[in-house]
């Protein structure tokens, strides 16, 4: 970490896999050692793609091919092998995170799907040019489904996303804010529910 802040990078160090897991919306990248004393890095990142796309790099002095496979397949952007020279793991963060930004600024703005509207940057949503009056946490929701219309948007990433928290927090809210949601699309089908899994915005048809 004292290597990374010198470059002029801000980080902060957690030490247990689950302190990373409630922190991460803090971060614009992760460098996560497979050495944790609460859990298996491998399972801290499975935990992670579950629920957000964070850029994350493993460091670590695993290098036989076994662990490498599975940290790349499991969504890890990059994986570094302990000892490694400051300039290399500096160098491989920085080309990391170009990749992020340029996929980020792709998915930012408006998105729009048939008569579907969501302009992320001015909260304004409409459907067939009917303004929509959505609470923030229905607009925040309908807005990630949009992000992914037409793909599955797992149960576990909307509680992350809306409300910080994938893993502990047992709630009706979400519940309550899709049933307000739907009430005020007013369009059966719209919002498909994939049973054991989340939600899909359908996409439709001008």
């Amino acid at each position: 970490m004292d290597a990374v802040r010198s470059a002029g990078h801000q980080a902060e160090h957690v030490s247990r896999g689950a302190d990373a897991l409630l922190n991460h919306h803090n971060a614009q990248m992760i460098l996560l050692d497979l050495g944790l004393p609460d859990m298996d890095g491998l399972e801290v990142l499975r935990k992670l793609r579950q629920v957000s796309e964070v850029p994350v790099v493993i460091l670590s002095a695993r290098n036989d091919e076994r662990s490498v496979v599975r940290g790349l397949r499991q969504g890890a952007d990059d994986f570094l092998v302990k000892p490694i020279g400051l300039t290399v793991l500096l160098a491989r963060l920085e080309a990391v995170a170009r990749r992020a930004k340029v996929e980020v600024a792709e998915r930012a703005g408006v998105f729009n799907t048939g008569g579907l509207s969501v302009d992320a940057s001015k909260h304004e949503a409409s459907l067939d040019g009917r303004d929509l009056k959505l609470t923030a946490k229905e607009f925040d929701l309908l807005a990630l489904l949009a992000q992914y219309a037409g793909s599955v948007v797992t149960r576990e990433q909307i509680l992350d996303h809306l409300w910080g928290d994938a893993f502990i927090a047992v709630s009706r809210s979400l519940d309550v804010h899709l049933t307000g949601l739907r009430a005020k699309l007013a369009t059966p089908g719209l919002i498909v529910n994939v049973r054991g899994v989340g939600y899909r915005l359908e996409t439709r048809n001008p």
